[in-house]
């Protein structure tokens, strides 16, 4: 049974998303505050988290960083609710490592939707062996889900390491942008191909010593994108 955390300071919205999650069989925590979700996450075992944006005191932004910055929390799925719907807040939410991100008004049933299929991405994704590379100053063990580069751990997104995990194990392949928004995001993910390209920015900026010329990831233009064929 899967454990959610809703975190939002307005009530009724807690106990709409709380209703619909429980009769789907899901397992809820409750929030009405940044430094309150910290505390849930902090104590009790949490599957994914639903994460409002505009929140009085710490915003759903600072949380979403804090969690990122935990060794013990830095892969939890996330879904993003905000009232903004500007493609620069989409962004942001995006850089900042978020999984999804929906925009308010939204139907509680779009965000089932979302939340189904984001834990079928995470369980499908899942490697059956046990599996390890090393290319130049980058280790990467996709069952441990780690990543280090000059022996020092990197710490990458949920959606950053699938992308990696994506592109390595089709290493010296072109994958185009919509096959990979498929594969990594989902067919009910509800974004654009610019989601990939921001995506291969952030890898591009934690494993490359020059991200303008990139030694691992390469730009395909007019494509997609190939990692470097040649593992050391």
């Amino acid at each position: 049974m899967k454990s959610i955390l809703i975190v939002d300071d307005e009530p009724h919205i807690v106990e709409l998303i709380k209703f619909n999650l429980n009769k789907e069989g899901y397992t809820t925590f409750e929030a009405e505050s940044g430094s309150a979700a910290l505390d849930v996450l902090k104590n009790n075992k949490i599957d994914l988290v639903i994460l409002d944006i505009m929140m009085s005191g710490m915003d759903g932004y600072e949380v979403l960083k804090e969690i990122r910055f935990n060794k013990k929390t830095k892969n939890l799925p996330v879904i993003l609710l905000s009232a903004k719907s500007e493609e620069i807040d989409k962004i942001l939410g995006l850089e900042l490592g978020a999984d999804d991100y929906i925009t308010k008004p939204f139907s509680v049933k779009e965000l089932i939707v979302r939340v189904k299929a984001l834990f079928r991405r995470i369980e499908s994704l899942k490697p059956d062996t046990e599996e390890k590379f090393r290319f130049g100053d980058i280790e990467v063990d996709l069952t441990g889900r780690s990543v280090k580069k000059n022996n020092k751990e990197v710490s990458l997104s949920y959606k950053e390491f699938e992308l990696l995990k994506l592109l390595i194990e089709n290493r010296g392949r072109v994958l185009d942008r919509d096959f990979i928004l498929q594969r990594v995001w989902g067919y009910e993910f509800d974004g654009d191909t610019r989601t990939v390209d921001v995506h291969i920015r952030f890898l591009r900026k934690k494993l490359e010593d020059d991200e303008r010329n990139p030694r691992y990831i390469e730009t395909v233009r007019g494509v997609g994108y190939r990692f470097r064929e040649g593992l050391d």
